[in-house]
């Protein structure tokens, strides 16, 4: 069997839990020294989240022209600025950004623009070109060449660097499927949205070694595998049991899973990634309805989270990534809004450095009635990976320079 199809298999655990564990692991090439402090932690907004109407170009005359039904009025939007504000369900949003630590990264796209959910969302998952697939994504390819690369002798580690290393993550989608972002040719994700079921398991308590479970030894090794598959828990229940939320976080699916992740964080897991999702943005109708609950979910959960950190003084450490597939058309379509093109993005940092990059959308100037991107999202990649992680981003196919003047 392949090693890849051998570490799919048993990799599997019950309760939506993907965990490699760690003897079937490469060595790490990295030690204390290298680990890099920071942290990023991305959400995904799935199904193409209306920018226009996130972010909103208010004092355009022509927005209203495009949005006679789905047009939010300008008594209730949140101002930026004489020309710019927040959707009115993004209270927490604006003031971090009024704290000043949060990125408004306008007109975010990428050459010739795809309108398909799987194939966009795949070529931001894999940072190619729209024409190129790739069957491993840009995280993934990092994860390789900084834990599996073996063309670099490993260094000799101490018996602590050791230990250290036993305990690393290499990344972690909270989620209830697989990312194809953290998936690379070494690289496995480790996806677990149920972390209720780690606090309850025992990696050796049911096993019997001496067992035979079938009349097939392969499959006994496998099936053995599988239960020891849980000490790769172990890091993740050590964090978990460190320590406690203090700030109440909305019961809704995003709220539970950044409520892990900071409970994680807070914990000190060894790990540089965090990846979850939100799903709900596809607003081809009722969109007004939608749209607000969707973005008032993001808006507290986003903000519990932000809270939760800067409380526990652990902000200045971690990037907050939120963006989406694509944008939505510039014109409605009397009830929504239908599949468009470049977007903003959101990056959410403690060093009170945030500002809005780039012009506001413009809508006199469209392509097909699309927007026309101005910022290439793997140039926002290459910053994350050079001024984050401290990694050159050309080693990943990533050849965008980093933008200027940003985090």
């Amino acid at each position: 069997m392949k090693r890849q199809e051998f570490l799919k298999l048993t990799s599997t655990f019950i309760g939506g839990t993907i965990i490699v564990p760690q003897f079937l692991k490469a060595t790490s090439n990295t030690t204390m020294a290298n680990l890099s402090q920071q942290k990023l932690v991305f959400i995904q907004l799935n199904g193409g989240n209306d920018g226009l109407n996130t972010i909103i170009p208010f004092a355009d005359p022509l927005y209203y022209n495009y949005r006679p039904v789905i047009g939010v009025s300008t008594d209730k939007i949140l101002k930026i600025n004489d020309t710019l504000g927040f959707h009115p369900s993004l209270k927490g949003l604006a003031k971090i950004q009024q704290d000043g630590n949060l990125w408004v990264l306008q007109n975010v796209g990428y050459p010739q623009p795809n309108r398909s959910h799987f194939r966009s969302m795949e070529i931001w998952q894999t940072a190619t070109d729209a024409n190129v697939y790739q069957n491993y994504g840009w995280l993934g390819r990092f994860i390789d060449r900084q834990f599996h690369d073996h063309k670099n002798p490993n260094t000799i580690l101490s018996d602590e660097e050791f230990e250290f290393n036993k305990e690393i993550l290499e990344a972690l989608n909270v989620d209830s499927i697989n990312n194809l972002s953290l998936t690379g040719q070494a690289a496995l994700p480790v996806t677990i949205e149920n972390f209720e079921i780690l606090k309850s398991t025992d990696s050796k308590e049911n096993m019997n070694n001496n067992e035979t479970l079938s009349c097939c030894p392969a499959l006994d090794f496998v099936r053995k595998i599988a239960d020891t598959a849980v000490d790769g828990n172990k890091a993740i229940r050590h964090a978990l049991d460190k320590a406690k939320i203090e700030t109440e976080f909305p019961k809704s699916n995003l709220g539970n899973r950044l409520k892990w992740i900071a409970q994680l964080i807070k914990g000190d897991l060894k790990t540089s990634i965090y990846y979850t999702s939100q799903s709900g943005y596809d607003t081809h109708d009722n969109q007004i309805v939608r749209h607000a609950a969707q973005l008032k979910e993001l808006d507290e959960a986003v903000s519990a989270f932000y809270n939760e950190l800067q409380n526990a003084k652990v902000l200045e450490d971690i990037t907050i990534v939120i963006f989406s597939e694509f944008g939505r058309r510039v014109k409605d379509n009397g009830k929504g809004t239908d599949h468009g093109t470049a977007a903003p993005m959101f990056v959410i940092e403690g060093k009170k450095r945030g500002a809005i990059i780039g012009a506001n959308p413009d809508l006199a100037n469209l392509d097909n009635g699309d927007l026309i991107y101005k910022t290439d999202f793997r140039s926002v990649y290459a910053s994350l990976l050079k001024n984050k992680l401290n990694f050159n981003p050309t080693l990943i196919n990533i050849e965008q320079n980093p933008l200027q003047n940003f985090i």
